[in-house]
């Protein structure tokens, strides 16, 4: 059973938090192109759409993640381990940074780009995007950290 509950827990997470560190990375590329100023703006308007739907879809089924998470860690009996209370505490983090931060600073420039925006709001657009890429940056960086602790698992006794 533990072997499926961990197999779980990283096929979802590989797959959602994958998913949305791309999607998210490549959004603020193509939300400004589609704020731009000329007539070639609904393909990048498009593809930012469904680069959000990706993020808002995959962060919805990436609850799963923790879930497989806390099931493992209570099958291996280490629910109180510090690495793990760790893990989930970063998870937690980078959950409200997306949930509270990226995904309504996305939906912010695609209203911008939805609005042909004249270039005081191409300005907003800008600063919006640069707002996401850091979010984002932060986001992936805590994602990485969970992965290292995952990896190490500071304090165990496996050798590992």
């Amino acid at each position: 059973m533990t072997e499926l509950l961990l197999s779980l827990h990283v096929l979802v997470a590989i797959v959602t938090v994958g998913a949305i560190t791309v999607a998210a990375s490549m959004f603020p590329r193509f939300a400004l192109q589609a704020c731009a100023d000329d007539s070639e703006r609904g393909r990048p308007a498009g593809v930012a759409a469904v680069l959000h739907r990706v993020c808002s879809g995959y962060a919805v089924a990436g609850v799963a993640v923790p879930v497989f998470g806390i099931a493992t860690g209570a099958q291996l009996g280490v629910l109180t381990d510090a690495w793990l209370i760790a893990s989930l505490i970063l998870t937690l983090a980078a959950a409200a940074l997306l949930g509270l931060g990226v995904l309504p600073a996305q939906r912010r420039l695609l209203d911008l780009a939805a609005e042909r925006t004249a270039p005081a709001g191409r300005d907003a657009a800008r600063s919006v995007a640069g707002r996401i890429t850091m979010l984002t940056g932060i986001f992936n960086l805590l994602w990485a950290i969970v992965v290292v602790l995952m990896i190490v698992r500071p304090g165990s006794t496996t050798g590992a």
